[in-house]
């Protein structure tokens, strides 16, 4: 009998002070991503746990799609943690983009801590039929 791999993925803590200057001193974390894609767009979707729409942030300057989150600390009023194995702090990744990706209808939506980015292709790269003719 095969044994069933189990893949553990830790949050990966931002390391280099270089990639952003920060304003808050609390930890940053690369949120996990997934890439998909058809002939009419990409698609971005990314592990943002415990955030919400309202604690994203996704900008676009000078050909770099950056996501950011906030996630807000919670806490139990009337108790104090006794132990912790979730690790709290921000989020943030950046994305170059290509001339292929049509800027003005990128869209975005939150479900259940995945935000998905969705990248929809230039027409000018999106595969064309090309008829065949009777000579």
């Amino acid at each position: 009998m095969e044994k069933e791999k189990t893949l553990v993925h830790e949050k990966t803590e931002v390391k280099d002070s270089s990639v952003t200057e920060r304003s808050r001193d609390r930890k940053t974390f690369i949120p996990r991503i997934d890439v998909s894609e058809n002939s009419n767009e990409l698609i971005i979707s990314a592990d943002i746990s415990g955030a919400s729409e309202k604690d994203v942030n996704i900008s676009l300057e000078n050909n770099v799609l950056t996501i950011e989150a906030s996630v807000p600390e919670q806490s139990v009023e009337g108790h104090t943690l006794a132990y912790s194995e979730y690790d709290v702090g921000d989020y943030h990744r950046s994305f170059t983009l290509s001339e292929s990706i049509d800027r003005p209808k990128i869209t975005a939506k939150m479900n259940n801590g995945v935000l998905s980015v969705v990248l929809p292709k230039a027409e000018q790269v999106k595969p064309k039929r090309i008829p065949v003719h009777t000579a």
